[in-house]
């Protein structure tokens, strides 16, 4: 909505206001100094200081000029010391309890004259003293004296039913007692306006007699919840034209709280009715109440929130008769969604414009209930299709049966469609001029409800995202309200995914294309599920799939680019293992079918080069080929031509510079993995035999690799040569019951360490320290058990408990040398 003004000028007109009340207020404090000082008396020189006022503030002094003081009555008690308070709380205190007491049980010593000439004379002594009171202004004491007046009168009312009116219905009395003295008190209040307490005790007594007159439920007596409206309503007539603020505030609280009353039962009976004549009451109630909670938001700017209750309240009427004209719950929702709709007229109607946002939000709140109890369905229909998993190519439709007709489920993808049409005119729309107040002024656009431009932008663009998300959920209920046979389900959830994903592609980047293309995959995983009903569904769906994202791939960019070769290489690999179910080979055979998904990857790595995508697009590829070792795991053959494959792939895209710090060190460990269990697999007993003929000519290129280029890490050069052998034969010696090799092998992993310590080689260092700790370990454990079971069972415990006091001890020391060995393994190569 636009500025009028325009926002500078605007600005600038309220910079001058603000200046122009300064300079006055500036003037009226210099005003005031000059008549204080020109108030004071003439102090003649040497004489002593006025003595204090007899009353608790200043000197009264003439108002026609100074040196005129006049002889003032007492000082007036409007803020008397705490203690004065006190005094007369507690005398106020004491004599209604005194009255009370009275009241409640010397009253039947008495006789009917002589009870009603006491209590008579006593309220209206105590009514008629605050006069008396206020004239020397006391006004303190008089509010007190008051009160205990007001109580009084409530003693009358009582002892007045006990003594002349016994036979006299409790609440029908009660009613007329309350009405009697709302009025009093009023009148009592307007007679005495200085005093604070009579009128909000009438605002607060004036709740009681339309109530319990409607409790009484005699003839012509008005339904409860229309006593309590009326007497909301009459609580806002206070609020509007009353002027002193605690009468105000205390019938703005009781509107509140009688209101509120009101709508719920008004709500409860409307949920409650089971025919258009019960709902029509209801309705009635809830309608005026949203009329009283309107004229109360257009009248009073600081109660402009209850334009929202003025909402809600009307659709809750109107919606409570629709809900009982239509079949099903559904059909209710329907109802009550568009009464909601319908609230949004007023957008364009001559409304105060701060009325709108309470308005709008309270249709809001409507539709996101209704599209909120529609959701679950779409939420079905896209959770349900994950059932195949268990059932793949079974020929039976994974679409859950709700086990409801399509007339009892229509009204939710109709729900949604509505709400999505409601946020399409909504971010289509570009406000209206302001409106104006009833006296014709125009107010500023703050107390309009008005919002800036880059709100109004925020708030446009999140409609236009709810509103693909509510058409798409709609869509994609579809099959499951109208039970779509297999095929159709699949392709009518098909279409909605491909048409979303093309809008993403073929959209400038925003909120609404990646909210596009989050439904776009969400909906892709979906009917990818669904498809493993059957074979020919599964490889139409992901092949149709794979060329989609690859498409919508080369047409985008950045971020998004990346995210949909992703997609594309997840669904390839998805086709990949369903071509491997297709041949009907085992679990084993179908791992190497899935390393051509991380083939093309690489491929297309070294295509794309150092392009944004490529780097995503690689990792998802060889996360795809990790999912074959697991299947292959179970044929130890078939793993470690898996693995081999794998190191092939890595070597392959170690030849890129830039890929090669990771690849190189992956494809030599996958490379010597496949090795060991190529090993495994034939039953070798003597890895040796097989591991030195690699490990000699290994350790050769190594050297000749160290000589050529000395700042070449020890790992690149030695580590694979070192690892073929000691790891095989580690494996090896920890099932071989001889001594033999364990001996030969802790030699030579000795050796290997100390040439690492002596070179200053890391890997030497590591690799011969760590295979030759484990087979020491393998060699003392058999004794190590000896040993401890012919301990005391006692021993084991108390040793520990003294090697961890001792480490404790020396915890910092020994955090020392850890990090000194730590850097001394870092300086080395």
């Amino acid at each position: 909505m636009d500025n009028v003004p325009p926002p500078a000028e605007e600005l600038g007109i309220l910079d001058r206001e603000l200046r122009q009340l300064e300079a006055r207020r500036a003037q009226l404090l210099a005003r005031r100094a000059w008549l204080l000082a020109a108030l004071q008396p003439p102090v003649a020189p040497g004489a002593p200081p006025a003595p204090p006022s007899a009353g608790f503030g200043p000197p009264h002094i003439a108002p026609g000029g100074p040196g005129r003081p006049f002889a003032a009555p007492a000082g007036p008690d409007t803020s008397p010391p705490g203690v004065q308070n006190l005094l007369l709380t507690l005398g106020g205190i004491l004599l209604t309890v005194a009255a009370i007491a009275f009241t409640l049980v010397s009253w039947g010593a008495m006789g009917i004259g002589g009870r009603s000439a006491v209590l008579g004379a006593v309220t209206v002594a105590a009514l008629g003293t605050p006069y008396a009171l206020l004239r020397r202004g006391l006004v303190a004491t008089a509010e007190s004296v008051a009160a205990l007046g007001l109580v009084l009168m409530v003693l009358d009312v009582y002892a007045l039913h006990r003594a002349v009116l016994p036979q006299t219905d409790g609440l029908g009395y009660a009613a007329f007692a309350s009405a009697a003295l709302a009025a009093l008190w009023s009148a009592y209040g307007l007679w005495l306006p200085r005093l604070r307490t009579p009128l909000p005790a009438a605002v607060v007594t004036a709740q009681l007699p339309l109530p319990f007159w409607a409790l009484t439920g005699g003839a012509g007596a008005p339904p409860v919840e229309w006593a309590l409206l009326l007497t909301a309503a009459l609580d806002v007539a206070v609020v509007v034209w009353a002027r002193p603020v605690p009468v105000r505030v205390t019938a703005g609280v009781a509107a509140a709280m009688s209101g509120g009353g009101a709508l719920l039962i008004g709500g409860f009976r409307s949920l409650a009715a089971d025919s258009p004549s019960a709902a029509a009451n209801p309705a009635a109630v809830l309608v005026a109440a949203a009329a009283v909670a309107l004229f109360t938001a257009w009248r009073v700017p600081a109660a402009a929130g209850l334009s929202a209750v003025a909402g809600l309240a009307a659709v809750a009427g109107l919606g409570g008769v629709v809900r009982v004209a239509v079949p099903g719950p559904g059909w209710a929702v329907i109802g009550y969604l568009l009464c909601g709709t319908a609230l949004l007229a007023v957008v364009r109607a001559p409304v105060p414009r701060r009325l709108l946002p309470g308005l709008a939000g309270a249709s809001a709140v409507v539709h996101a209930a209704a599209a909120l109890m529609a959701l679950p369905l779409s939420a079905l229909a896209l959770a349900g299709p994950v059932t195949a998993l268990t059932d793949v190519w079974s020929g039976t439709s994974p679409l859950p049966d709700p086990d409801s007709t399509a007339t009892a489920l229509l009204p939710a993808p109709l729900a949604l469609l509505i709400t999505a049409a409601v946020l399409v005119a909504a971010a289509r729309h570009r406000g209206t001029p302001l409106a104006t107040d009833p006296a014709g002024a125009q107010p500023p656009p703050a107390a309009n409800g008005a919002v800036g431009p880059a709100r109004a932008d925020r708030l446009r663009t999140a409609a236009r995202c709810g509103a693909v998300v509510l058409v798409w959920a709609a869509f994609v209920a579809v099959p499951v309200v109208f039970g779509f046979a297999h095929s159709a389900a699949v392709v009518w959830q098909l279409a909605p995914a491909l048409g979303l994903l093309a809008a993403a592609a073929w959209r400038a980047p925003g909120a609404v294309t990646w909210t596009a293309l989050a439904c776009a995959l969400t909906g892709s995983v979906s009917v990818a599920l669904l498809s493993l009903a059957t074979r020919p569904a599964t490889f139409t769906v992901l092949g149709v799939l794979v060329g989609a994202f690859v498409l919508a791939a080369v047409r985008t960019r950045g971020p998004l680019q990346a995210l949909l070769g992703c997609t594309a290489t997840v669904f390839a690999t998805g086709l990949a293992g369903a071509t491997g179910a297709a041949l009907e080979l085992p679990a084993h055979r179908a791992a190497p079918l899935l390393l051509a998904v991380p083939a093309l990857t690489a491929l297309l790595g070294a295509r794309l080069r150092r392009h944004s995508a490529a780097l995503p697009v690689e990792i998802t590829g060889a996360v795809a080929g990790l999912v074959a070792l697991p299947l292959a795991a179970g044929h130890l053959p078939v793993l470690a031509l898996v693995l081999a494959l794998c190191g092939v792939i890595a070597a392959g895209t170690a030849v890129r510079a830039e890929r090669r710090p990771v690849a190189g060190y992956l494809a030599v460990v996958l490379f010597v993995v496949a090795t060991w269990v190529r090993l495994a697999a034939s039953d070798v007993a003597s890895p040796e035999a097989y591991s030195l003929p690699v490990t000699v000519p290994a350790l050769a290129v190594g050297v000749l690799r160290r000589r050529k280029d000395p700042q070449a890490s020890s790992w690149a050069a030695y580590g694979p040569g070192l690892s073929a052998t000691l790891v095989p034969s580690l494996v090896a010696a920890w099932g071989d019951e001889h001594w033999l090799r364990p001996l030969l092998l802790g030699l030579a992993a000795l050796a290997v360490t100390l040439a690492g310590a002596r070179l200053r080689l890391q890997a030497l260092l590591v690799i011969g320290g760590a295979v030759l700790a484990l087979d020491a370990t393998h060699e003392l454990a058999p004794y190590v058990v000896q040993v401890v079971g012919a301990l005391p069972r006692w021993l084991p415990p108390a040793l520990v408990g003294l090697l961890l006091l001792a480490v404790g001890a020396t915890y910092e020391q020994r955090l020392r040398d850890a990090r000194k060995l730590r850097e001394s393994l870092g300086r080395m190569r």
